[in-house]
């Protein structure tokens, strides 16, 4: 390389923003889905990102949404609130696990605050597991993907830790 272009300042500010990017992108925590050990998505992770889960219920047959964000110190996530349709085994109704309410025909059970590292669930047979990711909601059927028993495990890390 010729002395010219180890004095190009241009060349040297490209060269600073390029390992600051790279820098930035591995110190930024990221939320991410793993189904069967495969990517599927993956977001920035800050505080409050929200992620929701809907779900068939196993024994009552009827909708049931779960509804998490991600916790005050990006490690982790907190589930913040339940909606379904009917009373049965499995579901929360007590009052000491949150605010219980009646909003149409939709039962919710509001401020939960239950705090999980991560969460590891299975698709199912019937169960219509599907994942709303980010603030975009983005929509993700992973009963439409993946055979019933696929695990799919939610976590957040770095770059290095989760890829």
């Amino acid at each position: 390389m010729n002395s010219a272009k180890l004095r190009n300042p241009c060349l040297w500010l490209c060269l600073v923003g390029i390992l600051l990017a790279f820098w930035q992108i591995s110190a930024t925590r990221w939320v991410v889905v793993y189904a069967n050990g495969e990517r599927v998505a993956m977001t920035p992770a800050a505080q409050g990102v929200p992620i929701s889960l809907r779900f068939i219920h196993s024994v009552q047959k009827t909708p049931v949404i779960e509804n998490l964000a991600v916790d005050s110190d990006v490690q982790g996530l907190v589930l913040h609130s339940t909606q379904y349709q009917s009373f049965g085994v499995g579901l929360p109704f007590l009052a000491t696990e949150g605010e219980f309410s009646m909003v149409g025909d939709t039962y919710v059970l509001n401020h939960m605050e239950r705090r999980v590292p991560h969460l590891v669930l299975r698709t199912g047979v019937g169960t219509q597991l599907t994942l709303y990711l980010g603030y975009a909601r983005r929509e993700y059927r992973l009963y439409e993907r993946y055979a019933p028993g696929t695990p799919i495990d939610i976590r957040i890390g770095r770059l290095k830790d989760v890829i």
